[in-house]
């Protein structure tokens, strides 16, 4: 079943008894809340994602949960809790989508040491996919949004999971995490897109979750081989330019990008370096989506 099968109202009644599972690709998530607005929030954004039966094993038990005492009726407050312990300190209770979202990050990011995991987004198309690591602030959401909303399917904004041993990338086509200027945006560039109100004053600003397309929802869990890793860098009134960048510093760049590497130890040097190794690397400056959607589709066309 779809979790757009069920009513709000159901969906909310799963999750006070800690009865919603669903797949996040090769991964599953029981979640279980008492906050009301989470139910219209998960139906939103994970309407295309299967559920999973009551007894099925789940990867992560997360909890979202009203603070209790005064916090439960003056400034109301939500607390993250993972495998029954507090994992945060509480947030507005209008942000606890943001912090469920977040918190799955955590999760996915602290806990999944059978992937090197890279803080990157990773787009496909025609069996051709890319890697676009960065730090904050280089542009890397805004871009896999515009890119996703022109055709591309995506795998992940946020979280790359690479299998070391196949050279493959897995995601999870999640929700992707849009912050301050970008959310308006992406609302000019792709006036269809699904989005959550966007949620102000968070440690990120004023943020919204906007819904994946279906059918990278329905490929979550085929993994891609990527072609290219593109780093993206934002520059306002820039000329489009597409430039070779050095295997050494892309190198570099994935590990200094990855959650995991220093615990991977030789496996993780060595999987970065036949990451790096098998496909192009590059360095994007944009400024408009539509220029960058126009560089893309030149590079898949000419395969490299």
């Amino acid at each position: 079943m779809k979790i757009s099968e069920f009513t709000t109202s159901q969906l909310a009644s799963l999750l006070r008894r800690s009865e919603l599972l669903f797949t996040m690709g090769p991964l599953v998530a029981r979640i279980k809340s008492n906050v009301t607005s989470l139910a219209s929030d998960i139906a939103l954004m994970y309407a295309d994602f299967d559920v999973c039966s009551v007894d099925a094993f789940a990867d992560f038990h997360i909890e979202v949960a009203r603070e209790t005492g005064l916090r439960r009726w003056i400034k109301p407050q939500v607390r993250f809790f993972f495998d029954g312990q507090p994992s945060f300190i509480p947030l507005p209770a209008a942000q606890a989508f943001a912090m469920l979202e977040w918190g799955l990050n955590w999760c996915v990011a602290a806990h999944c040491h059978q992937y090197l995991i890279i803080h990157a987004a990773v787009i496909e198309k025609e069996g051709r996919a890319a890697i676009l690591p960065a730090p904050p602030g280089s542009g890397k959401s805004t871009l896999c949004t515009g890119l996703v909303m022109r055709g591309r399917r995506l795998l992940s904004d946020e979280l790359a999971l690479y299998d070391m041993e196949s050279g493959m990338i897995y995601g999870m086509s999640r929700p992707i995490n849009l912050k301050n200027k970008s959310i308006d945006v992406i609302k000019r560039f792709a006036p269809s897109a699904v989005m959550t109100a966007p949620m102000p004053d968070t440690t990120k600003g004023t943020v919204a979750l906007l819904r994946p397309p279906l059918n990278s929802v329905l490929c979550a869990n085929e993994p891609v081989r990527p072609l290219w890793i593109i780093l993206p860098k934002y520059s306002p009134d820039a000329r489009p330019d597409l430039v070779p960048y050095s295997r050494a510093r892309t190198f570099m760049l994935i590990a200094e990008q990855s959650f995991n590497y220093d615990i991977q130890g030789v496996r993780g040097f060595e999987a970065i370096g036949k990451l790096v190794d098998q496909g192009q690397c590059y360095q994007l400056t944009y400024s408009q989506l539509d220029d960058a959607q126009r560089v893309f589709d030149e590079l898949l066309a000419r395969g490299g």
